[in-house]
């Protein structure tokens, strides 16, 4: 973990005795300050009066640390205090991750298309709980292998488990490609192994602050790979009872799981116009044991009642957004949909099918450089609804390690219920919108934060084609500085919105950047809320949001803005 960071004193608490003047007058604490100011040389103000009765005293920005010393000595000799202590700061602990590949995990912290995971590290980094990742098996990573425990491959058919004995204790991935075209069936495409669920590991327990690679969501939980996906996929009737081992069920011939799973991440799929038995009698079961079931939702941009497990009982399926809120081109949708998370784009909708254009925008993540079989440890950006579901696995294992009696079911309403709207468009149905980690962990241990006084602007300003506009909002009656935490919460109607940069301007000219020009961000609108440290401005003022226009072609208006202090 990176170290706090040191920051000078400006002020002390003074806290007098019961009896002293000084003790329920300000006007007494005031006078006392200023003698105090007279003794030791110092330029002393009495700020307020503290909720707990104490007086804060402000010693200016220039108070070295042997002028904080001098002035706590002379109130300690004076008889009517009780104590007097340093103002000291306080960090949020959820400090940024110094894994080395954190900044390209866009998915886990931007206000737009992120999912808010951050702020939820104070709270709970799902110690406690094992994941089971139900794919192709692991390929060994460095940035994981701490974090692995036992699996168990599945895989019942020799040849396609590529091991020589079908299913046995080793979940080691042996690779899922295909030689030629046509191999696993009409249509089917030579391919080079994927290391599929070593991809979606990462995304849900990576180790974390180890100076490498990435971060996990779910970083102090333990990852269980079950391997049922090798050459040409792999067999419902594999698919079943993995995750009944996986959940801590008996499986006929297999040994029990000495490490049950309490959440089970299925990033797998195929066609079926309804749940076959096998996989909900399967589901069911695993529920009962109390495991939470996450199901990606399928690639096929149609309705993900066609496709299975998908669209079986007592799962939560998860359809893709990309970066900019949106639900990305290729993610199944309706409304068998329970809740969407960041599962990224490769390329635009428009960009020619196979092409890879915009790999920032997809989900970086832990993998091999191997073609067949496995090579050297390396990361890439993949997308997929596949990409989606580990994120809410990821956080399905928050949530339990937060509260331990939650039911799959209460999983399933607390990550629904709070989830936020899409920024950006969804037609076909996407859920109840993106999940937000940190509102959803507040919610299960009962620690919502309540709304703070918020001021709007709902006046429309026009936003013309290269011009720059402001709308502002006087805001007043508030005392010190503004939060560290400042939400601006931005309605933008405007098409092809990367044509916009938006700023916020402080009442001192102070400019904090919003959000940037994009020559790939073909979303309509910006309606998002974003948080600021803004703690260095003084509250009270005349606050701006600033908007221009870099292109032609599109235009549109500010419809309104808020800030919540």
């Amino acid at each position: 973990m990176q170290a706090l960071p040191t920051a000078p004193v400006e002020k002390v608490i003074v806290t007098y005795k019961t009896q002293a003047a000084e003790a329920g007058s300000n006007a007494a604490a005031k006078t006392d300050t200023a003698e105090k100011a007279a003794k030791t040389g110092e330029e002393l103000s009495f700020e307020r009066r503290l909720a707990g009765g104490g007086a804060l005293v402000d010693l200016g920005e220039t108070a070295t640390p042997q002028d904080v010393n001098e002035v706590m000595a002379a109130f300690r000799a004076d008889p009517s205090v009780a104590t007097v202590e340093p103002d000291v700061r306080a960090y949020a602990m959820a400090v940024a991750p110094n894994d080395t590949d954190y900044a390209k995990q866009w998915d886990l912290f931007e206000a737009t298309g992120g999912m808010n995971v951050p702020s939820a590290w104070d709270k709970t980094t799902g110690s406690g709980v094992t994941v089971a990742v139900i794919d192709t098996g692991y390929a060994a990573h460095t940035d994981l292998a701490s974090n692995v425990v036992s699996g168990y491959d599945f895989i019942s058919t020799s040849a396609d488990a590529r091991d020589g004995n079908g299913r046995d204790a080793d979940a080691k991935d042996e690779g899922d490609w295909n030689a030629t075209d046509g191999e696993c069936g009409t249509g089917s495409k030579a391919s080079s192994s994927s290391w599929h669920g070593t991809h979606v590991a990462g995304t849900i327990g990576a180790v974390t602050n180890n100076t490498k690679g990435i971060a996990g969501i779910a970083y102090n939980a333990k990852i269980q790979p079950v391997r049922v996906l090798g050459k040409c996929g792999g067999s419902s009737a594999d698919i079943a009872d993995a995750i009944t081992w996986a959940s801590g069920g008996t499986v006929p011939g297999v040994p029990a799981n000495p490490t049950p799973a309490k959440v089970i991440n299925l990033s797998l799929g195929g066609a079926s116009s309804s749940c076959p038995s096998v996989y909900q009698t399967a589901i069911n079961g695993a529920v009962s044991r109390g495991t939470t079931v996450v199901v990606a939702a399928g690639n096929s941009n149609a309705n993900t009642s066609g496709f299975t497990p998908a669209n079986c009982s007592n799962v939560i399926t998860v359809a893709s957004t990309n970066r900019a809120g949106s639900r990305s081109y290729y993610s199944n949708y309706g409304t068998l949909v329970d809740v969407s998370a960041p599962g990224g784009e490769t390329r635009n909708a428009t960009d020619t099918p196979g092409t890879v254009t915009t790999p920032e925008n997809a989900i970086y993540s832990t993998l091999n450089s191997g073609t067949t079989t496995q090579s050297t440890e390396n990361y890439k950006p993949y997308q997929g609804t596949s990409m989606a579901a580990p994120h809410i696995a990821g956080l399905a294992a928050l949530l339990k390690s937060a509260k331990s009696t939650l039911t799959p079911a209460e999983i399933e309403t607390a990550i629904k219920s709070n989830a936020r709207p899409l920024p950006g468009t969804c037609s076909g149905g996407c859920g109840t919108g993106i999940a937000d980690a940190a509102k959803t962990v507040d919610a299960v241990t009962g620690t919502t934060t309540q709304p703070g006084t918020v001021f709007t602007n709902a006046d429309n300003v026009t936003i013309s084609d290269n011009t720059t506009v402001s709308s502002s909002i006087a805001v007043t009656g508030r005392t010190g500085n503004a939060p560290a935490a400042l939400k601006v919460g931005v309605d933008i109607k405007h098409t092809w919105r990367g044509d916009l940069v938006i700023d916020l301007v402080a009442p001192d000219g102070t400019v904090r950047n919003l959000k940037a020009s994009s020559g790939s961000d073909s979303a309509d609108n910006v309606l998002t809320t974003y948080t600021v440290d803004a703690s260095s401005e003084v509250a009270n003022g005349t606050w701006q949001l600033r908007v221009r226009d870099v292109a032609t072609g599109d235009t549109g208006y500010i419809d309104s803005w808020s800030l919540t202090f």
